[in-house]
């Protein structure tokens, strides 16, 4: 009786395990985000930061968040949104992205996007920027990132006061 009792709770456990390990609680979230056209805008003259966007498909049915950002191509990089005060639209830092479950977040100007503080260069057109993901898992995905002139974007861009 010992011994099918030991080897019944053996078998519980290896079922547990299994089952833990192939739950998507476990799975990298970063291996669940696609990014493409990724690109951070050129800095102009003077300017003491920049802006770098790219769109992330979430193909897992969970929703996953972005926490966090890095480069070794500024001293820091954020989150950022834009937000309507007033009339007068605004930069603010934001803690977090959603990527919903089946879906995208476009990191756009005018819209989401990541800034890049006090770059250790200067960041110019055709170099690239490389940046890492965080997700809330702790998971992260490297993004290389071509730098584009403003000059070279089409003129749909919008002015705000920061």
């Amino acid at each position: 009786m010992k011994h099918a009792l030991k080897t019944s709770t053996y078998a519980i456990t290896l079922g547990l395990l299994t089952a833990l390990s192939s739950s998507p609680l476990l799975a990298d979230q970063a291996d669940d985000i696609q990014v493409s056209d990724p690109f951070t805008r050129e800095m102009p003259p003077g300017a003491f930061a920049t802006a770098s966007f790219m769109t992330l498909s979430n193909t897992s049915d969970q929703n996953i968040k972005l926490v966090q950002v890095d480069t070794n191509a500024a001293k820091s990089a954020e989150l950022h949104t834009h937000t309507n005060d007033n009339g007068v639209m605004r930069m603010r830092q934001v803690s977090s992205f959603n990527i919903p479950a089946k879906g995208v977040s476009t990191l756009q100007p005018g819209g989401n996007h990541i800034m890049l503080i006090s770059p250790s260069k200067m960041i110019k057109a055709g170099n690239t920027v490389s940046v890492t993901l965080t997700f809330e898992d702790g998971s992260s995905k490297q993004v290389s990132m071509p730098v584009k002139s403003v000059m070279n974007q089409n003129n749909n861009h919008q002015h705000h006061n920061h």
